[in-house]
């Protein structure tokens, strides 16, 4: 089932929604100060490309760093990503197809605003550890 949502998912949002995070990580990785938020974008992107099947999870790791990042992060895009995705998930949510393509926007709500410190599971495994 996963499979047949996570197709439909791309046809109707996720490529365009792959793109622009795609877009934003080139973008943030042309400085060296923005690497890391450009690697977050980069790991949306896909997470956003093929939501269904996987989850996030902090990363016990993540240290001070990956907090200040994640206030910049909001600060910066984090809550404009997660505006777009609260739109568009209410707007998916108008018909009752567009339900769990609604619920994967607000999913990608709590990765938009917080990246750094997270880490993209399949959900049959959201406890595993690297």
């Amino acid at each position: 089932m996963k499979t047949i949502l996570n197709v439909i998912w791309l046809v109707l949002s996720g490529f365009w929604l792959f793109l622009g995070y795609l877009f934003a990580g080139v973008v943030l990785c042309i400085t060296i100060i923005g690497i890391p938020f450009g690697i977050a974008a980069f790991r949306i992107g896909v997470y956003a490309l093929w939501p269904f099947g996987y989850t996030t999870v902090e990363r016990r790791d993540a240290g001070a760093a990956s907090c200040v990042g994640n206030v910049l992060w909001l600060i910066l895009a984090g809550w404009w990503l997660a505006l777009a995705h609260i739109v568009t998930g209410i707007a998916m949510c108008i018909t009752i197809i567009g339900i769990p393509f609604g619920i994967a926007n607000f999913k990608l709500i709590p990765i938009s605003l917080f990246p750094l410190g997270r880490e993209i599971v399949p959900t049959d495994q959201p406890f595993a550890t690297r």
